[in-house]
């Protein structure tokens, strides 16, 4: 597998810190196959960490540095140590985060659960934290931004995309220009297209990203302009030399000024599920 990580050990969190609410935000990207059940397969994750002040909350805009590890498959024959990998995560992230957070979080613990060569007590206990979240006994806190942050937001979707930028998050996504996200992924597998596989991982990184600055402002812990704010900037600030594609010309002419998220595709695993065929009546 290839690992990219801001940390010196990309298996452990950010050395503690007082005084701060730690957020572990994570994202998995999938191919889907709804012919057979359980058809989709994981190939791709990461995992952002914001310290944050506790007696935030903290203006994003300063420049707020995180930590992050990007895994994805060298080759689809380590499904099942992605899946293995990522569920040590979510065990990290259990035992050092104040919080946990991912955008239909339930959705990409299903996927890694269903994957799995064995149950996975790290992806049963996680999928039990998701479940209990709101409870007032809740073990872990969790936020999920798709179901958890209604009450920033007056609009109806909540695509993540749509999420942010109703909340004056640019997520202006350049990789999807043209080529779609599962076709960058086949030319990875397909041709070692290093640009591709890179393409999509600044995509999942994104989404952790974003999604940890979402949970932040729906716990009261992070804010910013109202002018809005540049994720791409953040992303580039914060994985500076880790990947080409942040030096690719598409990619660094969005971090001048703050520009409204442009409408773009969703990686497989953020889009819609298409409507089954309705059943005909002569079968």
């Amino acid at each position: 597998m290839i690992t990219i990580s801001s940390l010196a050990r990309s298996a452990q969190p950010p050395p503690p810190r007082s005084g701060v609410v730690r957020i572990a935000s994570i994202d998995v990207e999938w191919t889907k196959n709804y012919r057979i059940k359980n058809g989709n397969r994981p190939f791709c994750y990461s995992v952002v960490w914001l310290d944050l002040p506790a007696d935030g909350p903290a203006d994003l805009a300063d420049g707020v540095p995180f930590a992050y590890t990007s895994v994805y498959v060298d080759d689809p024959g380590e499904q099942d140590q992605l899946v293995a990998t990522a569920a040590d995560t979510f065990r990290t992230a259990t035992e050092h985060a104040d919080l946990i957070t991912g955008h239909q979080l339930c959705a990409d613990l299903g996927v890694l659960a269903n994957t799995a060569p064995a149950p996975s007590p790290h992806l049963d206990r996680a999928r039990g934290h998701w479940k209990n979240r709101a409870a007032a006994d809740a073990e872990k806190a969790y936020l999920d931004t798709r179901y958890d942050a209604g009450h920033l937001l007056n609009g109806a979707s909540r695509r993540l995309v749509d999420v942010c930028t109703e909340l004056g998050l640019d997520v202006t996504q350049p990789e999807l220009r043209r080529v779609t996200m599962p076709a960058w992924h086949r030319r990875w597998i397909d041709e070692g297209l290093t640009e591709g596989r890179e393409r999509v991982s600044v995509l999942n990184l994104r989404h952790s990203l974003s999604t940890a600055y979402v949970a932040a402002r729906a716990a009261d812990l992070a804010r910013w302009p109202s002018s809005g704010l540049n994720v791409n900037r953040a992303l580039a600030d914060g994985a500076r030399g880790a990947f080409a594609w942040l030096d690719h010309p598409t990619f660094s002419d969005l971090l001048e000024d703050p520009c409204p998220s442009e409408t773009a595709g969703l990686s497989p695993s953020k889009a819609p599920r298409p409507r089954a065929r309705p059943r005909s009546s002569t079968r």
